[in-house]
């Protein structure tokens, strides 16, 4: 291995490690505990260091969403991976949404709510973002009907992001979200 390799996957490791760090300390003490002198601290290298990565906290913050909407994409395609149609797909996939973000508060502030100056439907929307996205259309396109298909799952997303966001907050009670959830399936599944 040349020492120019080694920089580049050490370079890359402190990356990942910088990431890590900053979605463990949000997880358990809030994005509010996450600064560049406590990450440093954590992570032992000095703030120049993580500067050389990030050009600050929004930075750190976007590069969790990222990791984030990969995550989400890998736990609605297992959801449908054998296959359900119809209202099943539109449950399976609005199951794993929900389970996705009761399971990860912090990461899904940093996806859908803090700023991180990720485009959504743009064209310089990341990866990750359109990958997350295109599983949704892939499985809800068949139940769209009339609708355009794309605006159907935008449409689709929003309420879902609605009901995980006002349950979080307190606004909606807790005690009816699976009711919500499973009116919003019947509204989404043409039911």
């Amino acid at each position: 291995m040349s020492v120019k390799e080694r920089k580049e996957r050490e370079r890359a490791h402190r990356h990942q490690l910088i990431v890590a760090t900053a979605r463990e300390l949000a997880e358990s003490q809030g994005w509010d505990a996450v600064t560049t002198r406590r990450l440093s601290e954590r992570i032992e290298y000095s703030q120049p260091v993580l500067y050389s990565h990030f050009r600050g906290k929004r930075e750190i913050v976007g590069a969790v969403a990222l990791e984030g909407f990969t995550e989400l994409t890998v736990a609605m395609r297992h959801a449908v991976a054998d296959g359900p149609a119809g209202r099943a797909a539109v449950a399976a996939l609005a199951g794993a949404y929900v389970d996705f973000a009761e399971r990860n508060p912090a990461l899904y502030d940093a996806m859908f709510l803090l700023d991180t100056g990720l485009a959504f439907a743009d064209e310089a929307t990341p990866a990750p973002l359109r990958e997350a996205f295109g599983t949704l259309l892939d499985t809800l396109g068949d139940v769209a009907g009339d609708t355009e298909p794309a605006l159907f799952v935008e449409v689709f997303w929003s309420a879902l992001h609605g009901l995980v966001a006002l349950t979080r907050s307190g606004r909606l009670p807790q005690d009816d979200a699976s009711r919500r959830l499973d009116l919003l399936v019947d509204r989404f599944s043409g039911r």
